[in-house]
């Protein structure tokens, strides 16, 4: 049930809630992460309903053999008729016989009873002692543990016992979470430009670029679900850079800017290398600022993006948050961006019930939820946004700003012209 506004992060109010919730489970982040890590594969050790699951977020084509899959286990493994971890071996054996370029090997755990009942980690070592040419690592996107974009925490906290330590003592800068592979390269070359390196990413390319991570390492997210990573780098000794997330023109600026000052990049040369691209983005989200500008945006909590993006819609396009809900509202991944949302009515969790009233008395121009609230409210003549689009579409720096606002102006497009 929903508790009183009580004094939150940064002494904003915060409306906390404990209900029922409608959000995807962890595995749902397989769907970006197989296409960041390019030499690894996901295997969901679950039920047929899993594997429909992925494939049906992921959206793969017949004739793509992508880089994930599903051992299912059915009912004669839940009957006991059946050795589970004798079937996965042999799912395993057989899998790495066929794909001989998997060079890590994920065991991705599920919810079902009959797959809580195994000891994946067991197994990944297990396995990894049979196929040493594999590094098989194991973590859990179960819907009972984890939340929509969970899972790439999990995934990337399970590879960091795996980063090596540091030759050498010099600082470098890790980004952690996963962004599109143009959006880094886009951001390498303002590094470079900057002087500001060595620069490691995490999830990195492939998985024999595992980032060394030590007290030299300074962490900037890239993405805001990374919390327990984040304890695990920290707990090597990695210092976070406090910074906003880089969505827009004036969020890419600052977080580029944070890094710009731990590496004492003085101002006029920072200024040299943004000015452009900034101007670019600036430029880009203005084409959509007339269709946004005044209007009232409602978020549901679904993947820790919301207050980042309730910043940006706010100051860089002129709109409204009516209220901005968050699964979880970590206060040090969010100390950049809480004080930019004075005055805006924040919740953490979820009482669907509760948060669809508050939703439906604000009446506003354009709500973000995920794909179970969204056609409903759509009946009852709520203009909506599908949260999951901004999870799995580039939105991260400069030259993606535009991009990022027609977002948002995409489904008030769509409902105009079905009101002519």
């Amino acid at each position: 049930m929903s508790a009183p506004a009580t004094p939150g992060c940064r002494n904003l109010p915060v409306l906390r809630e404990r209900g029922q919730r409608e959000v995807f489970c962890g595995l749902t982040g397989i769907v970006w992460l197989h296409r960041r890590l390019q030499d690894a594969f996901f295997l969901v050790v679950g039920s047929r309903t899993c594997a429909h699951l992925i494939q049906s977020a992921a959206g793969v084509m017949i004739f793509a053999e992508p880089r994930f899959g599903t051992a299912i286990l059915d009912e004669r493994d839940l009957a006991g008729l059946a050795d589970a971890n004798e079937e996965l071996d042999r799912v395993v054996a057989e899998l790495l016989a066929r794909r001989p370029d998997i060079r890590m090997l994920f065991l991705v755990g599920s919810c079902p009873s009959e797959v809580i009942k195994l000891d994946l980690r067991r197994a990944a070592e297990r396995l990894g002692e049979v196929h040493r040419g594999v590094r098989i690592v194991n973590y859990s996107g179960s819907g009972i543990e984890t939340t929509f974009t969970e899972g790439e925490d999990a995934c990337l906290a399970a590879l960091v016992p795996h980063c090596p330590a540091p030759t050498e003592e010099r600082p470098r800068l890790l980004v952690v979470g996963t962004v599109a592979d143009v959006v880094e390269d886009q951001f390498r070359r303002l590094f470079e430009a900057m002087g500001i390196g060595p620069v490691d990413w995490l999830p990195p390319r492939r998985t024999d670029q595992l980032p060394p991570i030590g007290p030299g390492t300074r962490i900037l997210a890239a993405q805001p679900f990374i919390a327990e990573t984040l304890r695990a780098l920290e707990a090597r000794g990695a210092a976070l850079l406090s910074a906003p997330y880089p969505l827009g023109a004036e969020g890419s600026e600052a977080w580029l800017a944070a890094a710009a000052r731990a590496w004492d990049v003085p101002t006029a040369r920072f200024q040299d290398v943004v000015a452009a691209p900034a101007a670019r983005a600036r430029k880009a989200v203005s084409a959509h600022r007339e269709r946004l500008e005044g209007r009232r945006i409602f978020f549901f909590p679904d993947s820790q993006l919301e207050l980042p993006l309730a910043r940006f819609l706010q100051d860089e396009c002129g709109m409204q948050a009516v209220e901005v809900g968050t699964p979880y509202l970590h206060k040090g991944l969010m100390a950049a961006e809480l004080p930019r949302l004075a005055g805006v009515q924040l919740s953490e969790g979820q009482d669907v019930e509760r948060q669809l009233d508050r939703c439906r008395a604000a009446a506003p121009d354009l709500t973000v939820c995920g794909l179970g609230l969204a056609n409903p409210l759509e009946a009852e003549g709520l203009t909506t946004k599908w949260a999951i689009e901004l999870v799995f579409s580039p939105i991260h720096g400069f030259e993606q700003a535009g991009d990022l606002a027609e977002l948002f102006t995409r489904p008030l497009t769509r409902r105009a012209r079905l009101e002519v």
